[in-house]
């Protein structure tokens, strides 16, 4: 299979000013893994790259899923030793389990709801790496394979404990492949926030939740007891999944256009911004009704697939896409249940 040729794109599900927090902290472990993770990935967010999908050969076999799973063994060559393979017993490493799980069942949420085969639909096989590097505090696509840190174990859980922070870092992949959105101001937290949708998409649906019932939150479970939050996003409220001086104070992310954040960091606040479009997201999922993978998940797989969106996208020219795509695929209901999501959170459509 041919792959484009890409720069590192390991920017990964913890963001940068967590991270930056995290390397102040009165705990030599805590402050020493948070320098080490910050070193590893210094240099890594400039793009997000993934295989280039290739059109399937005339008779090709039917969709097959294939999961390998690697140790590392806390060092930093990849991919490491095979410690399961698809179809392959349990192992008695709960990381190991938890990846290959959760590659499962990011792969079978694009296979039998969207019908893409794998990452690239072109088959690629999901391969997962966990114990990577010394107490490393973050898990990452990059651009072929997932990789998993242990966390510090003081502040951060083992990073394969949340399906969710899974299927976000492999839709990085799909994005790559299709709508390939800049990593860069808005155009990157619609990166960002594409991820989180699927990845909260796949949660919901291995637990075969409502958009009503789900929690919308990225990465619970990865935060420790004595931490006062209960994750690193929340799409239903951002701004909301923690507040604690040891992760830098306040969940900065603003749910509407009011509380658009301008910097320099974070590649023009890719994490923060995204909550934006992460509530639009949900607001039209709750307001559609049902699954979230149904109609509303269908809109945005197929407004980033669908070859319509610049590389550069902004918020309204994705949003715009989203409300003619609802009412190509579904009507004027659906269409105004989308436009008024995107009003609530103050995007403007062209």
């Amino acid at each position: 299979m041919a792959h484009r040729p890409h720069s590192p794109a390991r920017c990964g599900i913890v963001p940068p000013y967590i991270l930056e927090a995290l390397a102040q902290h009165d705990d030599a472990v805590v402050r020493e893994a948070a320098h080490s993770t910050l070193a590893l990935t210094a240099g890594f967010g400039a793009s997000r790259a993934a295989t280039t999908p290739q059109p399937s050969p005339e008779g090709a076999a039917a969709p097959r899923e294939h999961r390998s799973v690697y140790d590392a063994r806390n060092a930093e060559n990849l991919p490491g030793h095979l410690v399961r393979d698809e179809g392959t017993a349990a192992a008695q490493d709960v990381a190991v389990n938890e990846a290959y799980d959760g590659l499962g069942d990011t792969w079978t949420l694009y296979q039998d709801v969207y019908g893409r085969n794998s990452i690239d639909d072109n088959g690629l096989t999901l391969i997962g790496s966990v114990h990577f590097g010394q107490r490393y505090d973050n898990a990452y696509w990059d651009g072929r394979q997932m990789v998993f840190g242990d966390g510090d174990g003081v502040l951060f859980n083992r990073f394969t404990i949340s399906v969710d922070v899974i299927g976000h870092e492999l839709t990085h992949g799909v994005t790559g492949a299709t709508a390939n959105l800049a990593y860069q101001g808005q155009s990157g937290a619609l990166n960002e926030s594409v991820s989180d949708v699927f990845g909260s998409i796949v949660k919901q649906y291995t637990l075969k939740q409502t958009a009503e019932e789900a929690d919308w939150l990225i990465g619970a479970g990865l935060l420790a007891a004595d931490i006062n939050g209960v994750a690193l996003r929340s799409m239903k409220a951002p701004g909301t999944a923690y507040d604690d001086p040891q992760l830098g104070g306040k969940d900065p992310q603003p749910g509407t256009m009011s509380g658009y954040v301008h910097t320099t960091g974070d590649n023009g606040g890719v994490h923060t911004n995204s909550g934006i479009p992460n509530h639009a997201f949900y607001l039209a999922a709750v307001g559609l009704g049902g699954n979230s993978w149904d109609k509303a998940g269908h809109i945005w797989y197929a407004t980033l697939t669908g070859g319509e969106l610049r590389t550069s996208a902004t918020f309204s020219e994705f949003a715009a896409v989203t409300v003619s795509t609802a009412a190509r695929l579904y009507g004027s209901a659906e269409q105004q249940a989308v436009t008024d999501a995107w009003t609530q959170v103050g995007v403007t459509l062209p």
